[in-house]
């Protein structure tokens, strides 16, 4: 009854802008990146990321709201790079890394190499023999 509709949750409105930042005057080399139509999902994967790297002195994100589909996240440097540099460094490692993951579980999962002897049977184990790789005893996680 309170939430919003979905489509508000992930599209974005004419003129919106993705990521927008705010220069911290307190602290040097800080900075606050306001990350809008995203979650928890992407907000922890950018933190960890962050805290990754050497020259990251700061890094920490938060959901100020459940029901406001954004996220802010609070990164300072020891001043070798901008916050603004840094962070665009993180989120370019992590589209490397989740192709990698990407390629990886396509290699892994691909049906071309799933039995040894080349024939490739239901790989849901409901085929027309009453069972297929499950009356053999194996279960989801032996491809």
């Amino acid at each position: 009854m309170n939430a919003p509709n979905r489509f508000e949750l992930y599209v974005l409105e004419d003129g919106e802008k993705s990521v927008e930042v705010t220069e911290d005057t307190k602290i040097p080399n800080a900075a606050t990146f306001k990350v809008v139509k995203q979650d928890h999902t992407l907000g922890n994967m950018i933190r960890a990321q962050l805290l990754s790297m050497p020259q990251v002195l700061f890094a920490g994100y938060k959901v100020p709201h459940p029901l406001h589909p954004y996220f802010l996240i609070k990164l300072q440097t020891d001043g070798t790079a901008t916050p603004q540099e840094v962070l665009e460094q993180a989120c370019t490692k992590l589209i490397g890394t989740m192709s990698s993951l990407e390629a990886k579980f396509k290699r892994e999962f691909s049906f071309k190499d799933v039995e040894a002897t080349g024939a490739v049977d239901d790989p849901y184990g409901v085929g027309g023999t009453g069972g297929g790789a499950w009356a053999s005893g194996r279960d989801y996680l032996d491809f």
